[in-house]
């Protein structure tokens, strides 16, 4: 069985724009105990992912917080599309901002990683960033920066994932921080 839903867009409100289909198997799909949860991410933890920061320029300042689960989603329009904790303290004000940057960290910036990663501090306390074209806080040193804004986003379990068209882009030398296996690594 299938029903048809609509994503929330950034600014909180339904929107008629983007209807996708869901399967409704809400009611067949057992809990997992601790035990496979743990057994799950032995397994997904063996898939190297990437490491950006998402950022935005909120009403209280520079907000952000670290996410792996992050990726291109389609050429035309040029989209991405990110996963962020529901419950986190970053995401409801980096959402609220509707403009985001997407910063692709390097492979020398583990720390800057476990900086945006960590509740409770103020992550842009010694960090280098200089606003871009939207206003978004551009991380230095990254190897790359995205800019553009929130178009929607959806609850997913304990996640939310946005999708943003993107209207910037700028590239820089470097090899990528990578995530593997619970850890973060780079190429050799």
């Amino acid at each position: 069985m299938t029903s048809h839903s609509r994503v929330t867009s950034s600014k909180g409100t339904r929107c008629a724009l983007m209807d996708i289909t869901v399967l409704n198997l809400a009611d067949k799909v057992p809990r997992v105990s601790s035990l496979e949860i743990a057994h799950f991410k032995e397994a997904v933890g063996r898939y190297a992912t990437g490491v950006v920061v998402v950022s935005a320029q909120s009403n209280v300042g520079p907000v952000g917080f670290t996410c792996q689960t992050f990726g291109s989603l389609s050429l035309d329009p040029i989209l991405i599309s990110f996963a962020a904790n529901a419950n986190g303290h970053s995401w409801p004000l980096v959402r609220e901002a509707t403009t985001v940057g997407i910063n692709i960290l390097s492979a020398q910036q583990e720390s800057l990683a476990r900086v945006f990663a960590t509740t409770g501090i103020d992550k842009f306390e010694s960090v280098g960033w200089e606003p871009g074209p939207n206003g978004t806080p551009l991380l230095e040193g990254a190897i790359a920066h995205l800019e553009g804004q929130i178009l929607s986003y959806s609850t997913h379990g304990d996640h939310d994932i946005a999708v943003v068209r993107i209207d910037h882009v700028a590239s820089h030398p470097g090899e990528p921080l990578i995530y593997f296996r619970g850890g973060f690594d780079v190429l050799d």
